[in-house]
């Protein structure tokens, strides 16, 4: 059994918030629960940056895999200042940015409220919550977590629940909600194993591959690598990487350990693509991990794996003797952009 006593590193408690990360699942549907915008939609676009952005890659996953469960629209992901071009009056907008002051996701709030579109708020605090009330726009003020990127959660769960409310997707809240509950007794049990991969990753710069359909699971894993150990890491996917990232490891000049996140659902030939090349890589002795992911449903594929994640990057930084809550190198970016 892990141990429950805190870590003198890790002086705001982010194992503990890792712990508790299931909850988040069953509060957001209730936060969400009144907030509906009348419109015949056709598109959605989320705007955020950061964590309160990474909730949009794994909800288009979760909607894809579940393609009954929705209209025909798209939803889009804008990480910048200005709104896209497909952004008129069929589209529904959700601004979203927990600290409520990320100044790309304000600048696209302003123009969303000068061209009259429809739009929702969501926030911890901040600016962002000022401006819908003072303009009149339904806003979801979510409860406080340690970092964006914790917050997962909450995102996933009122974004679908405004989604449902807009009539866009059918909703099946008691299953996610039950779905919540089994993850949260996986939780300890995936702790050792990833303490266990993080030891193997010290001292080595992590890549992270999976099907491109698992993007999102990748790029996550590596966004908490990087916040978390304060230490650089990047992601690639299948089949695109094995037709030329592939190659730059006949003469690799670092030391690196491939994490690949293989899932029986991918298809045959991706899976297959995966297992060539990481016997390729280890002739060429490069460390490499195959990791089986979950595939009893999409919702355990995507959170068994995000949390499996966690727990690597979370042992990580204390093997770096690092604090994995702070972010200091934005905090300070943030200081010198005024």
């Amino acid at each position: 059994m892990p141990s429950t006593k805190q870590n003198p590193i890790d002086k705001e408690n982010l194992r503990q918030v890792i712990i508790d990360f299931p909850k988040q699942f069953k509060e957001g549907f209730e936060l969400a629960k009144n907030i509906k915008v009348r419109g015949d939609f056709s598109s959605v676009i989320v705007s955020g940056m950061g964590g309160s952005a990474l909730p949009t890659e794994v909800i288009k996953l979760y909607l894809d895999e579940n393609d009954s469960q929705k209209k025909d629209f798209n939803l889009f992901a804008n990480r910048t200042y200005a709104l896209p071009k497909n952004s008129g009056k069929n589209c529904l907008h959700i601004v979203s940015s927990f600290s409520g002051n990320t100044e790309e996701t304000l600048s696209s709030l302003q123009e969303i409220i000068k061209k009259k579109l429809p739009v929702i708020g969501i926030a911890y605090g901040g600016k962002l919550i000022e401006i819908c009330k003072k303009n009149n726009i339904p806003c979801i003020e979510l409860p406080f977590v340690s970092q964006p990127r914790y917050a997962t959660g909450y995102f996933f769960s009122t974004t679908l629940k405004i989604l449902a409310n807009a009539r866009l997707i059918k909703l099946d809240e008691q299953k996610i909600i039950q779905e919540a509950e089994n993850l949260k007794k996986e939780i300890l049990k995936s702790e050792s194993k990833g303490k266990n991969l993080a030891q193997k990753l010290v001292g080595k710069t992590p890549i992270i591959y999976s099907s491109d359909k698992m993007r999102a699971v990748a790029m996550i894993w590596k966004i908490k690598i990087n916040e978390n150990a304060k230490t650089p890491a990047f992601y690639n996917v299948y089949p695109e990487l094995s037709h030329n990232e592939m190659v730059g490891f006949t003469l690799p000049q670092s030391k690196f350990h491939i994490l690949t996140l293989m899932n029986k659902s991918d298809h045959p030939q991706i899976q297959k693509r995966m297992k060539i090349t990481t016997k390729l890589y280890k002739q060429k002795g490069i460390d490499t991990s195959l990791i089986e992911i979950d595939n009893s449903s999409v919702f355990n594929s995507v959170f068994q794996s995000l949390i499996l994640g966690d727990w690597i990057s979370y042992y990580l930084a204390l093997a770096y003797k690092q604090d994995p809550t702070p972010v200091r190198m934005v905090e300070d970016l943030k200081k010198m952009l005024v």
